[in-house]
């Protein structure tokens, strides 16, 4: 950017409860994957940022944790990154499917009262619902009283997007790039190849295991015979989620190292030896120093 060019920027938090395509919205609007998705609730675990830049605007999207009430020490971890991110941001987007409020959103309407910037409704996979019902579902969440713009979208599918970036750009005050224009995510190579993997975890496993999972890159530093060598730790709780993800003679292992490995290596854009280990972490989902250890720091929050 030339020092005289004004442009757009700011930053935009996606909110919402989980698995109304928060990450899939973010991913559409950057090109590529940086946060992974999945048909489970509670795929994203930590604030990630997808960096849009066009030639008058710059939009770092903050993709958060769906708002939930929190049990575990991991739940308490996600709802409190949710929330803080309310307060750094320029713009909040509320992600919604086309459908009664629900219980999920009039808790989030609430926290949403207390915001100071822009909140847009932006509603979701309008592509599967009849045209007819979006007034209805609108008019129904105009009882908060406090949304900007009202928004159809189709994260999937592309529609809607254009007019979603023309009204964001409207809102945002004028700003530097705060990121190189080629730069898609603040986040290091290393936590977007854990997701990754994790990722493959949700997609391959039994409904009881993903959310008891955590994957820590160990290494990811050295080329041997032209390959990138990466090592990488696949926690669960108990040693029977541990035979799950290792599977009939490492079949299930096996599966989730290739399909990694794949997605890994259009990531990085080069050749990748992928290496996993499964081990036991008893009730590592309520212990804040092992919480701390793979990531997941409050002090982040601060």
């Amino acid at each position: 950017m030339t020092e005289n060019k004004k442009i757009k920027s700011g930053f935009v938090a996606l909110v919402g409860r989980p698995n109304v395509g928060k990450s899939t919205l973010m991913n559409y609007l950057v090109g590529q994957k940086v946060a992974i998705t999945s048909s489970k609730p509670q795929t994203t675990r930590n604030k990630i940022s997808g960096i849009y830049t066009s030639n008058d605007m710059q939009v770092v999207f903050v993709d958060t944790p769906g708002i939930f009430k929190p049990r575990l020490k991991l739940d308490d971890y996600m709802d409190k990154a949710s929330i803080s991110s309310l307060n750094e941001v320029d713009l909040v987007l509320f992600i919604v499917e086309p459908d009664e409020i629900g219980k999920s959103n009039e808790y989030i309407g609430d926290l949403l009262k207390k915001v100071k910037v822009p909140v847009f409704l932006v509603i979701n996979k309008v592509d599967k619902v009849n045209p007819d019902k979006l007034l209805p579902i609108i008019d129904s969440y105009r009882k908060f009283e406090n949304f900007k713009e009202y928004l159809p979208i189709s994260a999937t599918k592309g529609i809607g997007i254009s007019d979603l970036l023309e009204t964001i750009h409207k809102y945002l005050p004028d700003g530097p790039e705060y990121y190189d224009p080629d730069q898609i995510t603040d986040r290091p190579e290393y936590f977007l190849v854990a997701e990754l993997v994790r990722e493959q975890i949700l997609k391959l496993t039994a409904q009881e295991v993903p959310h008891a999972t955590a994957v820590k890159v160990e290494r990811m530093n050295q080329h041997v015979r032209g390959k990138l060598k990466i090592e990488a730790t696949i926690y669960v709780e108990k040693d029977g989620q541990k035979g799950i993800i290792i599977g009939k003679g490492g079949k299930m292992l096996k599966q989730i190292g290739i399909n990694s490995r794949k997605q890994i290596e259009a990531l990085l854009g080069e050749k990748v030896n992928l290496r996993l280990w499964v081990k036991v972490q008893s009730k590592w989902r309520s212990d804040p120093s092992f919480l701390k250890q793979i990531g997941y720091d409050k002090k982040e929050l601060s």
